[in-house]
């Protein structure tokens, strides 16, 4: 069995049912911080499938996406806990 092989049999189908776990998290999360986890942890998981899927196809374009993607989901993370911190102080 190749590294390819491993990666697209194995991980792949790995990645695929940790993302249905966390959108059914986000989905149900009783309380917005579980959601905000759970949306950060879905693009991190959504980097980690683009990043195999750059090595299968020997691409080096989908690296690119994926760093751009990682880097809104960093900022979109920070900012959701900035604004939830300021909106308790306000209560």
């Amino acid at each position: 069995m190749s590294v390819h092989d491993y990666l697209l049999y194995v991980i792949m189908p790995i990645l695929c049912l940790a993302q249905l776990f966390i959108l059914l998290r986000f989905l149900k999360g009783p309380q917005v911080v579980d959601r905000i986890v759970a949306l950060d942890l879905l693009i991190t998981v959504g980097v980690a499938f683009i990043l195999i899927f750059s090595i299968i196809v020997d691409n080096s374009i989908f690296l690119d996406v994926a760093m751009i993607l990682a880097l809104i989901a960093f900022l979109s993370t920070v900012a959701l806990s900035f604004y939830i911190q300021n909106s308790k102080k306000d209560d």
